[in-house]
């Protein structure tokens, strides 16, 4: 019968210390869930404003777009404040950008914050908000598009090089590094520019207002301070998260008691989030923009 009772208490210990790592696993797990979704998006509980900065050399960021399409989605944020402080990068990844704020804009307010820069492709991101505000200071515009190569055929001449390609048509690899550019090569180049600029000018019309006359006069390249922008009519006030509050809550009701939630696009460490940190940390960033570019690239920059 001892044993019998030694058997039943061992057991019910065994019990108790099961139950007791379960309880753990629990807490552990429901402790990963919680700083999974705090990494993919900052969530605050409640009603509150969403914030998310674009900072550097813009590259298509897909982690980034499923962040907005979150913003989006999420009754509890009731609008959205962009921090914009890059000179523009892939014409693609502003595009991109562009439209997934245009969808946030289409469920809630948003405000573009121009910090010390907001040019080409960051400008154009900036377009997509109902209301953009910029330093006095901020260096902003640089409306247009460029495609970026060189010609070092004269180079490997000298080294005693010679570059050769088996092509299907001869505008195939066009504009190409090791040998000049044919005057068809750079036509159908600058076909392609032409039609992107015409692009992104009809969405500066559309979002500024602008006569086409005028946003082609102010699409010439050029930078300008946040305080021409203004004169300009590129943006709509100089200012920063004060202003930008103080707007949100006389013309969009939302209140400035409500708190800001800065939002973090999640980053796993995937392969191929490893490569691209490994090319950001090698590289210079303007090295990694592939296709055409919207840049503002001082000397600084290259």
């Amino acid at each position: 019968m001892s044993l019998d009772a030694d058997a039943i208490v061992d057991r019910r210990r065994l019990k108790r210390r099961l139950v007791v790592w379960r309880l753990a696993a629990i807490v552990v797990a429901v402790g990963l869930v919680g700083a999974l979704v705090w990494r993919q998006g900052g969530v605050t509980v409640g009603s509150h404003v969403a914030e998310l900065s674009i900072t550097g050399v813009m590259l298509d960021d897909q982690d980034r777009l499923d962040a907005l399409a979150r913003i989006a989605t999420d009754r509890s944020v009731k609008a959205l404040i962009l921090r914009i402080d890059s000179p523009g990068g892939a014409v693609v990844a502003g595009e991109n950008l562009y439209n997934a704020v245009r969808a946030v804009a289409a469920e809630k307010p948003v405000v573009a914050l121009i910090e010390g820069v907001g040019a080409s492709a960051g400008y154009l991101v900036a377009l997509a908000a109902d209301r953009i505000f910029a330093h006095e200071t901020s260096v902003t515009g640089s409306i247009g598009v460029l495609v970026q190569t060189a010609d070092i055929s004269q180079m490997l001449t000298k080294l005693g090089i010679t570059a050769d390609a088996i092509k299907s048509s001869p505008l195939k690899g066009e504009p190409n590094p090791f040998t000049p550019a044919t005057a068809a090569a750079r036509a159908a180049t600058q076909s392609v520019v032409d039609d992107t600029y015409r692009w992104f000018v009809n969405l500066l019309v559309e979002r500024r207002k602008l006569p086409p006359a005028t946003a082609l006069q102010l699409a010439d390249g050029r930078i300008f301070t946040g305080r021409q922008a203004v004169s300009q009519n590129l943006i709509d006030a100089t200012g920063g998260l004060v202003e930008a509050r103080t707007w949100l809550q006389e013309t969009k009701d939302v209140a400035r008691s409500l708190p800001v939630s800065k939002v973090t696009p999640s980053r796993g460490l995937s392969p191929f989030n490893l490569a691209g940190f490994a090319r950001k940390t090698l590289l210079s960033e303007t090295l990694t923009v592939d296709g055409l570019v919207s840049l503002w690239q001082p000397e600084t920059l290259r």
